[in-house]
């Protein structure tokens, strides 16, 4: 029996979906990996690659942390956000790492570090998806 996937953040509902064959998430302890009648489990995300797999699919997303819970065959990403990757603005990506570069560099206060930190970290997460998603793209036409 496949896996149904639910990927949530506070805005909107990113992705329903029902007969996804794997998950593999950036768990805080380390990538993760769902299959069907996988053992009930919860645990905390880091910002990373999350990738649906059905059959030769992946369907890969950014996120940048949250909570991934498995029970009964389904899984479900409450993300503090999620972004499929053919969703992903190449150009606003790379001017938001830009803008958290500059902001690291003026380093006003801990928490003006901690915040353009943050900031850089999701803007290079979405970035690398974007490329492996155009990578991924680019060999299928060869």
């Amino acid at each position: 029996m496949p896996l149904s996937v639910e990927i949530v953040t506070v805005e909107r509902t990113v992705l329903k979906e029902e007969g996804i064959d794997e998950v593999i998430a950036p768990g805080v302890e380390g990538e993760l990996a769902v299959l069907p009648q996988h053992a009930a489990f919860m645990t905390m995300l880091q910002p990373g690659e999350l990738v649906l797999k059905r059959g030769s699919e992946e369907i890969p997303f950014a996120v940048t942390g949250g909570f991934f819970e498995v029970l009964n065959n389904k899984v479900i990403v409450l993300a503090d956000a999620a972004e499929r990757a053919d969703e992903i603005d190449v150009t606003r990506a790379e001017q938001a790492r830009e803008r958290a570069r500059l902001a690291l560099d003026r380093r006003e206060t801990t928490e003006d570090l901690a915040v353009a930190a943050a900031a850089l970290q999701r803007a290079l997460i979405r970035l690398r998806v974007a490329e492996q998603r155009r990578r991924r793209t680019s060999s299928v036409r060869r």
